[in-house]
């Protein structure tokens, strides 16, 4: 009986679905975080009769025919593009990116990721690195006895100092975008890498070629819709739970059937 297993791959498919918003859910305070959408397809059919089949010997033709489904498969786990609350915290080195773009950091690989994450931190030499440690790029470090440091919104990086009356600039943080951000590659740590599927990085100055503004003092705040994401909990309970009713059904009429004498 077909009903067996399309049931059961509607249970797995819900299951995926929850394991998502859970995902989802447990990311509520994440800086930066974009909630992810499970998306399904049903899959292949049984030909049993093709529409356009001739039906009888005059010509008639089946108009319709008999295919039987065998059920859902997921397709994608996508990211919803959607920015987060700017969230004032005072951080000299907290930068929220208003607009679209990643911050480039330099992996212990050697490689190149990416991240929406702007909480910022100072290395014991003076580096400014992500909260793991990694270098943003280009490197940049601050003097140890810079009094404050400001970042601008095109992402110019200058340091004030007792003595002096004029600012030291740093460096120039830049940004990064690509063509498909959906094909990212997430590694955790708020994390990306580049893909064959997002194409090569373009990396340009804040504010120009498409790309947002560095805002200091601010972190993005997580994207996550609880209210949504409950909803759709809801959904997927209550479509786990009909799955499971077709698979007692199709039990129950396997069994009226063994009982036949």
């Amino acid at each position: 009986m077909r009903a067996l297993q399309i049931a059961a791959s509607g249970m797995a498919a819900q299951q995926t679905r929850v394991e998502v918003i859970s995902q989802n859910l447990a990311n509520m305070s994440t800086t930066g975080y974009n909630a992810r959408r499970a998306e399904f397809a049903d899959l292949a059919y049984q030909q049993v009769t093709r529409p356009g089949t001739i039906a009888a010997a005059d010509g008639t033709m089946v108009p319709a025919g008999v295919q039987m489904g065998l059920g859902v498969r997921p397709t994608a786990v996508t990211i919803t593009l959607a920015q987060g609350t700017l969230s004032a915290t005072g951080g000299d080195l907290d930068v929220a990116i208003d607009g679209y773009g990643y911050l480039e950091v330099t992996l212990p690989s050697g490689n190149s990721g990416y991240s929406r994450d702007g909480g910022l931190k100072r290395s014991a030499d003076g580096q400014i690195v992500t909260s793991d440690g990694y270098p943003v790029v280009p490197g940049i470090t601050i003097p140890p006895e810079a009094r404050s440091i400001s970042i601008s919104a095109a992402g110019e990086v200058n340091a004030y100092f007792n003595d002096q009356t004029e600012p030291q600039n740093l460096g120039q943080i830049t940004l990064v975008n690509f063509v498909n951000e959906k094909g990212l590659e997430a590694i955790g740590s708020n994390l990306f890498l580049e893909t064959p599927a997002s194409g090569a990085p373009m990396a340009g100055v804040p504010g120009e070629q498409g790309l947002g503004t560095l805002r200091q003092g601010y972190l993005e705040e997580s994207a996550v819709d609880p209210v949504r994401e409950i909803s759709e909990l809801i959904k997927a309970q209550r479509g786990y739970e009909l799955n499971s009713k077709v698979i007692t059904a199709a039990d129950q009429m396997l069994g009226a059937t063994v009982q036949v004498r």
